[in-house]
């Protein structure tokens, strides 16, 4: 017809890109955008890569001593130094790593549970449960960690190395009592977010479909708290691998020959004016650890909030 204008065949033809991305998706786009969390993420892997598989690429082991080479400072056959007695501290430094971010792990996912637990049961509840629930909440809140801490190992400590052995008591021992100071405040956090969630109106859609009240937090509220708590697990783990250097670096944590970061910094105190390598690096790694996982934990928050535009 005259006058008319005939479609673009290439604009009717072209597909449309779908917007539906599925949450993890969006969040991961969004903690790609966080620079320095994505730098943090790969200098955190590179760090686990190294004390993974270092005994594998490291011909030397914790255990081998060479008199003749104690205090060395780093050169080419020991990159990191020696100690005392002639130990080559890279070795360490990677046993001891394994056994850091193992414990850091460990007592993040005792404090995620416990704290999850707590948090939904008063979240959830009302009245008398709720109620003791918070009292016993706020009373470990309201108790001195760290005197309690070395109560703790030293009540215990012996009686859980005969059991189950020095290496793997003592892990136990550290894990449960770190774990057991630190799901406080995941437990308030948990039990805010289902308090804002169960009045909203997908858990009232829910409700008014029949769903049982276990049906409701695991499938509908649950899923929606986990952002936040995701979170503090980034800062559980970087708590719980300074809470055990600091019990390490006391000398109440693992025996004197598992090392730890933190047991290679308290061995390392009295020669700081002759052998500062033996301390740096060790303090290092656990600076560079805590650093990055805190970055990863801002990364997460903001990727997991749906309320930040980025």
């Amino acid at each position: 017809m005259a006058g008319s204008t005939l479609a673009s065949p290439s604009a009717d033809a072209a597909p449309r890109r779908s917007s539906s991305t599925s949450p993890w998706a969006e969040a991961w786009r969004r903690f790609r955008r966080h620079r320095l969390a994505l730098v943090s993420l790969f200098v955190l892997a590179l760090l686990v890569l190294f004390v993974v598989a270092g005994p594998w690429l490291w011909p030397l082991t914790v255990s081998d001593i060479d008199f003749r080479s104690r205090l060395a400072p780093p050169s080419a056959t020991h990159p990191f130094g020696t100690d005392d007695l002639g130990r080559d501290l890279l070795a360490r430094m990677i046993y001891g790593g394994r056994i850091s971010l193992a414990v850091g792990l460990a007592a993040m996912l005792m404090a995620l549970t416990v704290g999850v637990i707590i948090g939904a049961l008063a979240g959830i509840s009302r009245g008398a449960v709720d109620a003791a629930l918070m009292w016993l909440t706020d009373l470990f809140l309201s108790l001195p960690q760290l005197p309690l801490l070395l109560l703790l190992i030293y009540l215990f400590r012996d009686i859980l190395k005969n059991t189950f052995g020095p290496e793997v008591g003592v892990f136990i021992l550290i894990v449960l009592v770190i774990g057991g100071f630190r799901w406080m405040p995941v437990a308030r956090l948990v039990r805010a977010q289902f308090f804002s969630l169960r009045e909203k109106e997908f858990v009232e859609a829910a409700r008014a479909l029949g769903a049982s009240v276990p049906r409701q937090v695991m499938r509908h509220i649950l899923p929606n708290s986990l952002g936040p708590v995701i979170v503090a697990g980034t800062i559980d783990v970087a708590a719980a691998i300074i809470a055990e250097s600091t019990l390490s670096f006391l000398g109440l944590g693992f025996p004197p020959d598992i090392p730890t970061w933190g047991r290679i910094l308290f061995d390392a105190k009295d020669y700081l004016d002759i052998a500062a390598h033996w301390a740096m690096f060790p303090g290092a790694a656990i600076f560079i650890t805590v650093l990055t996982i805190n970055f990863i934990g801002d990364g997460l928050r903001d990727a997991l909030d749906p309320r930040r535009v980025l």
